[in-house]
């Protein structure tokens, strides 16, 4: 038994279904394992950053360790922006990385690199295997560390190694690790609870931590009468059924979360690493509760930060907190958000005679019409905007993204990895038109794999959140205008069932029509380039830029557009 044939036979005791991956040379024998064990499948996809991007996407849905791998030099290289993302959501992968011939290691060989370097900076545990003495150690080691932190981990396998023998009576030992639960201090416990007590006004922020503690945060507000505001890694496991929600904060939030944390006395953090200062209230207690203490403090500075997980944080904080009976300063959040959400809404009605289809209106349409379990994923920029205003939870229903990353080209190779869990579960990918023609070389993934994905591509010919961040710093360019073919023309040669709609009024039926199609299809909608979306912070700073950038469009004869901006966005 060489290496690769015993790492075969060690993923396959460990439950492991698939590897994702380019195969190559320096593959050939982890892949001819694979071929003689007839087990585990090798997913074959068209770049390998979409065999790191479905990796973390299955990781994530399943909460199971994934695989990819990559063959030597560019190989690697392409796995390294999807494990960024896997690294940064928190998503337990392990990337085999093949390596050159170890003879030629330093001599500037072809495709040579350093993976170890590479690999550093979105790993929790990168090693090379150079002898087979090594093994079973090194990669328990590696895969153990994945799942128990939840992280990604690498192993760097020289092609000639892989072939190398174990060491006779080598056997496979394998237990699933289970995750320690991180408990609070007491003492700190009992000094938060000190603190909400003697404070009137308490804002909660939710954020990816609170998974599975639903019903814990919503008891927690009860007794504070608190406003809860998520974080967007936090809306689909805290917005539904919950009456004390006042919505997002954040870039693309409601001014309804920006404001409820604002004007709170006392801000309690769970499990969030929301990153953006500026949105942090000042002169507010804080409270953070985070099972990472590399994350206590990270962000603002933090009055007491407590290292645990957040249901047992919870379970002993609740019973110490006192009930409280005023509810004013709930009630305004909600009243705030009651208004935010009904502005909002009213955009993403189609409005008689209209002509334009707003992103909203598609956004909000799509979530009305899916399926009570779908799993969505977007692309970062517009498509994660609406999203996070318009895609509704109910507790069944996931929402992925790199929303921590913030890469694009992300939606459709996630979908592929969600999908491919379970093929009867509607996997929906929002994807903007830039992201999506980064990446939609593996749309010819989709029918030889029987993966039944529903693709919404929201062509505006344009970067759009790159060209509002331009907009509102004063910037006049066409840097950001994309000239695009007909993607569903594309889909189509792909043997992918394709619509395109550019009238509002023929986008309820084409959306039935896409979503009922029993194999893969993609929906172009054609929206209007010119929606653009204030943030709920609304400093200075961006309406000096506004207001430079109108002058120098009209000073560089670009006056037609921002009348067109003007049209959508003042007189609706």
């Amino acid at each position: 038994m060489n290496i690769a044939q015993y790492t075969v036979k060690l993923f396959r005791q460990m439950g492991i279904q698939r590897i994702w991956g380019i195969t190559g040379d320096s593959l050939n024998g982890l892949a001819d394992s694979l071929r003689a064990d007839g087990e585990i499948e090798w997913i074959g996809v068209r770049h390998e950053e979409v065999a790191a991007f479905a990796a973390g996407a299955e990781a994530e849905i399943s909460g199971q360790l994934a695989v990819c791998a990559g063959s030597c030099g560019p190989g690697n290289m392409h796995l390294i922006n999807g494990l960024y993302n896997c690294f940064r959501n928190n998503v337990p992968v392990l990337a085999i990385a093949a390596d050159i011939p170890s003879s030629e290691l330093g001599t500037h060989y072809f495709q040579e690199t350093d993976p170890k370097q590479l690999f550093a900076g979105c790993s929790i545990f990168c090693e090379k295997i150079t002898t087979p003495d090594q093994m079973p150690q090194v990669m328990e080691t590696a895969i153990r560390q994945a799942i128990l932190k939840q992280s990604v981990s690498v192993i760097i396998l020289p092609g000639d190694v892989a072939l190398k023998s174990m060491p006779k009576n080598s056997v496979i030992k394998w237990q699933p690790p289970e995750p320690a639960s991180i408990e609070p201090c007491i003492q700190s416990i009992k000094l938060a609870a000190d603190l909400l007590n003697g404070l009137e006004k308490v804002t909660l922020l939710c954020g990816a931590g609170c998974k599975g503690a639903h019903d814990a945060v919503i008891a927690l507000a009860e007794k504070l009468n608190a406003p809860i505001v998520h974080a967007l890694r936090g809306k689909e496991f805290i917005e539904y059924d919950n009456p004390y929600d006042v919505g997002m904060t954040g870039l693309i939030g409601f001014e309804s979360g920006y404001q409820a944390m604002d004007n709170a006395d006392a801000l309690l953090l769970l499990g969030t690493g929301f990153p953006y200062r500026h949105f942090y209230p000042q002169g507010t207690k804080i409270i953070q509760i985070d099972r990472a203490p590399e994350a206590i403090g990270r962000h603002t500075q933090v009055d007491l930060g407590i290292v645990s997980e957040v249901i047992p944080a919870l379970k002993a904080l609740i019973p110490q907190i006192h009930k409280k009976s005023d509810d004013e300063f709930l009630q305004w959040c909600q009243e705030h958000y009651q208004s935010s959400r009904e502005k909002l809404d009213a955009q993403a009605a189609t409005k008689p005679k209209s002509k334009r289809i707003h992103p909203q209106t598609l956004a909000s349409l799509i979530s009305r019409k899916a399926a009570d379990n779908a799993i969505f994923t977007c692309d970062v920029g517009t498509p994660t905007l609406w999203s996070a205003r318009y895609i509704q939870t109910n507790g069944k229903r996931r929402l992925i993204g790199s929303f921590n990353h913030g890469s694009m080209a992300n939606a459709l190779a996630q979908a592929i990895g969600a999908q491919m869990l379970d093929r009867q579960r509607q996997v929906i990918a929002f994807c903007g038109d830039g992201g999506f023609s980064m990446l939609m070389g593996d749309l010819l993934t989709l029918q030889p794999y029987q993966l039944p994905i529903k693709i919404a591509v929201l062509n505006n010919s344009s970067l759009g959140f790159v060209d509002l961040e331009m907009k509102s710093a004063g910037f006049v360019s066409d840097a950001t205008t994309l000239k695009n073919p007909s993607f569903a023309a594309i889909a189509s040669a792909c043997g992918i069932h394709s619509y395109t709609v550019n009238m509002p009024a023929e986008l309820p039926d084409a959306l039935d029509s896409w979503l009922n199609d029993t194999g893969p299809s993609l929906l172009e909608v054609i929206t209007d380039r010119h929606e653009i979306s204030m943030p709920p912070k609304m400093e200075l700073a961006y309406g000096k830029g506004f207001s430079l950038y109108a002058l120098k469009a009209v000073l560089n004869g670009y006056g037609d557009e921002l009348i067109e901006l003007a049209k959508v966005n003042l007189f609706r």
